[in-house]
C-alpha cells in the first residue's frame, strides 16, 4: 500500500476557508432578502395624506343651533350636530337600560350642546341621513340608515333597527369655544 499522509492538508486549513465561504455566502443572503424584503414592509406605513389627516381642527363658529355640520376626517364622514336644547333633554331623558348599547348622553359629548360623532352606521357601513334638514331622521329625531332601517336618537345611540353599536365618538377636544380638534 501506498503511504498517502503527505497528499492530505493539515487539519482545519480547508475548514476554515470553508466556514468563511459559509458566513460570507450566508451573510450576503440576508442582505438580499433584506433588500427585497424592505421595500413591502416599507409599502405597509400609512401614506403621508393618511398622517395629515390624523388630526383636524374644525371650526364651529358658523354653525347655528340646530345646524348640523359633515366633515372627512381619515376618509370618514364625522357628524357635528349643534343640538337644540330640546334635542338634549330627550337625549337625557332615556332610560339607558332601555338602549341595546347602553351609554348615557353625557358619556357622548364633552359639551353637551355638541355632538361629535363618525357618520358610520355600524351595521354595514352605510352612511346615515339626519345631517340634513330635509332628511328622515327616523324614529327618534336623530339618523336614520335607510339601507337597513337603523334608527339612532339625538345623542347617535341605536335604537331601533339591526345595528349592533352607538355611533362611534370619536377622539376630540375642545381647542377653545368655536374650535375642536378631532384625532
Amino acid at each position: 500500500m501506498a503511504d498517502t499522509t503527505h497528499d492530505e492538508k493539515p487539519e482545519g486549513e480547508g475548514e476554515t476557508r470553508r466556514d468563511f465561504l459559509y458566513l460570507a455566502t450566508g451573510a450576503m443572503a440576508v442582505v438580499g432578502a433584506g433588500s427585497v424584503i424592505w421595500p413591502f414592509i416599507h409599502s405597509m406605513n400609512p401614506a403621508a395624506d393618511a398622517l395629515a389627516e390624523a388630526q383636524i381642527d374644525v371650526d364651529l363658529s358658523q354653525v347655528s343651533e340646530g345646524q348640523a355640520i359633515t366633515v372627512t376626517w381619515r376618509g370618514s364622514p364625522v357628524f357635528i350636530r349643534h343640538r337644540t336644547p330640546e334635542e338634549i333633554e330627550t337625549a337625557r331623558a332615556v332610560d339607558i337600560d332601555d338602549l341595546r348599547d347602553p351609554q348615557t348622553d353625557e358619556d357622548r359629548v364633552i359639551e353637551p350642546q355638541w355632538l361629535v360623532m363618525v357618520g358610520i352606521c355600524t351595521h354595514l357601513g352605510c352612511v346615515p341621513l339626519g345631517q340634513r334638514s330635509g332628511d328622515n331622521r327616523g324614529e327618534y329625531g336623530g339618523w336614520f340608515c335607510p339601507c337597513h332601517g337603523s334608527h339612532y336618537d339625538t345623542s347617535g345611540r341605536i335604537r331601533r333597527g339591526p345595528a349592533p353599536e352607538n355611533l362611534e365618538v370619536p377622539a376630540y377636544e375642545f381647542l377653545d369655544d368655536t374650535r375642536i380638534r378631532i384625532g
